[in-house]
């Protein structure tokens, strides 16, 4: 049987980081449901994409995750197949696709290791900039795929990043936290992919793996001592 592209990227995830023992993909839960869970979720909530979002909720020691793909959103990738080729047709859904399995994932992995406050900006804070992260890093590979020498040039660079990071509007929230939260995030996470570009396969991948295990704050202070280097 085929895989769909729900688990292809969450495989390609857990070979990157941890396996979380179940599939994402049962998670997914229809417009009704994710109606419901925005209104619980308070009012700032409602700011967040219309087109995609994860819900987690913790309960009996137990996390329950649902994640919500728009009818519309959905109907994009399966039109612009992102497996067939990244255009500006499938970018931006591609985008929002992976980072709510992202979301899922990294908030599993963090439910596993200990994590209970999940209600926390800083708990938000780090699975945003993970999630910004890691999109870029998948992108990356798709882009490479459908190029001869499999390697990817600084146009193509440019276009994800204009993409991912130079098209966000943190302004655009009326919420104080939410522009703080995605203000933030976005420029860490611009910031630490430069840095990331400049590292070979395994050294990436050594990185990428001590960087997810620190807590958000850690995450901050590496990242601008990064920025402060002198090389």
């Amino acid at each position: 049987m085929n895989e769909t592209l729900f688990s292809q990227i969450q495989r390609l995830l857990e070979r990157t980081y941890a396996q979380v023992g179940i599939n994402l993909e049962d998670c997914i839960i229809d417009r009704a449901r994710s109606a419901q869970l925005s209104k619980l979720a308070g009012a700032s909530a409602r700011e967040l994409n219309e087109l995609a979002r994860t819900f987690l909720r913790y309960a009996g020691d137990q996390l329950y995750v649902g994640i919500y793909y728009s009818r519309w959103l959905i109907e994009q990738l399966e039109r612009h197949d992102p497996r067939a080729g990244l255009s500006e047709r499938n970018i931006r859904s591609l985008i929002a696709f992976v980072e709510e399995i992202n979301h899922a994932l990294h908030a599993a992995l963090q439910f596993k290791g200990g994590q209970r406050e999940i209600t926390s900006e800083e708990f938000a804070r780090n699975l945003e900039l993970q999630a910004q992260i890691d999109t870029y890093l998948v992108l990356l590979l798709f882009v490479a795929f459908f190029r001869k020498t499999q390697r990817v040039s600084r146009a193509d660079r440019r276009w994800l990043r204009f993409h991912l990071f130079a098209r966000q509007n943190p302004d655009a929230f009326m919420h104080e936290h939410l522009r703080g939260r995605y203000l933030e995030t976005c420029e860490l996470a611009a910031s630490y992919t430069q840095y990331l570009d400049t590292l070979n396969g395994m050294r990436r991948l050594e990185e990428i793996r001590k960087f997810r295990s620190l807590d958000y704050g850690a995450k901050k202070a590496h990242v601008f001592a990064l920025m402060n280097r002198v090389d």
